[in-house]
């Protein structure tokens, strides 16, 4: 049974905004052991489920999609965004 991963898409560093704030994707886990190929010289193996990925707008949704698809799942959630606040005067000090 594959395994699913669920993230939670965090703030990009050049971004200021919450656009993207709160989305939440699932992607499947690689459940057989990736093989070399000796004429490209890539690595990758037969399963594509690897290269899915699905958007959901609530950690719920997601849930509740891969429980209804009989997946194994956990949920990785974005570390918090510390934010440093100082005045312009202060990258002069």
């Amino acid at each position: 049974m594959p395994t699913a991963r669920i993230i939670e898409q965090d703030r990009k560093t050049t971004q200021s905004g919450r656009a993207k704030a709160g989305k939440w994707t699932l992607e499947f886990e690689n459940d057989r052991a990736q093989r070399h190929d000796p004429l490209t010289g890539w690595v990758g193996n037969a399963s594509t489920t690897t290269q899915v990925r699905l958007s959901f707008d609530s950690k719920e949704q997601a849930i509740a999609y891969a429980e209804k698809h009989g997946l194994d799942y956990h949920v990785v959630t974005a570390p918090p965004v510390k934010l440093k606040l100082q005045a312009y005067a202060d990258n002069f000090r």
